[in-house]
């Protein structure tokens, strides 16, 4: 590995950069997403929509104090601002769960971008080095060429490299956000569905009570 470093010439420097970066933002992000999956509390969730239900608040915020799932914070935010706006609230915390969930993203996807680029430069100034080479040395004596065109030879191979290897995490963290916020649409909706619920308990009674009375008059 070290040969085909050296051999690769100037360009496999930024190359070793961009690897690196890759590494750092996937390792981290495979351990914020096993984080989240650690955390999530599906049980939890469905016992606060069944308190939103019947509309006991405290004891959902005695429930959710502490916890780390993201769809709770989502649906706590809701709860909180539910005599004012409990849709706006929670699109709100969602944005900022979302925000948190492609952090670094943009990185890995510039990475992706830029490492076979930098290879096709090492590649140009392989050949460029290549052409001097005949030029100086003549054509008796290809030897001479070899090593430009094993420069642009390796920088084309670590740029491919790094992309394709970049790419696969790329996806499967893209992946796990378009289902996190399939996942937090339903639960919202579900929130809300609840929550109209819990409104119309106390018209219904209050319909009954003015029929009651027509009843009673008449």
């Amino acid at each position: 590995m070290y040969e085909l470093f050296r051999h690769g010439g100037p360009v496999m420097y930024p190359l070793l950069v961009c690897s690196v970066i890759s590494l750092t933002v996937i390792i981290e992000r495979f351990l914020f997403w096993i984080r989240v999956g650690l955390n999530r509390n599906r049980s939890l969730v469905n016992k606060v929509l069944e308190l939103s239900r019947v509309g006991d608040w405290e004891r959902i915020r005695s429930l959710t104090k502490g916890s780390e799932d993201y769809i709770v914070r989502i649906i706590v935010a809701g709860i909180l601002h539910r005599e004012f706006s409990m849709t706006k609230a929670m699109e709100t915390a969602a944005a900022d769960e979302i925000q948190n969930m492609q952090k670094y993203m943009g990185v890995l996807d510039t990475m992706i971008t830029v490492a076979p680029l930098l290879g096709i430069f090492g590649t140009v100034l392989g050949i460029i080095l290549s052409f001097e080479a005949i030029g100086s040395a003549g054509i008796d004596r290809p030897q001479a060429v070899t090593a430009g065109i094993s420069q642009a030879l390796i920088t084309t191979a670590a740029g491919l490299g790094i992309a394709i290897l970049s790419v696969f995490p790329y996806n499967y963290f893209n992946s796990r956000i378009a289902k996190a916020a399939l996942t937090i649409e339903k639960y919202a909706t579900s929130l809300e569905i609840v929550y109209q619920k819990h409104l119309q308990v106390p018209r219904k009674r209050e319909d009954k009570k003015d029929e009651s009375k027509c009843i009673a008059k008449s």
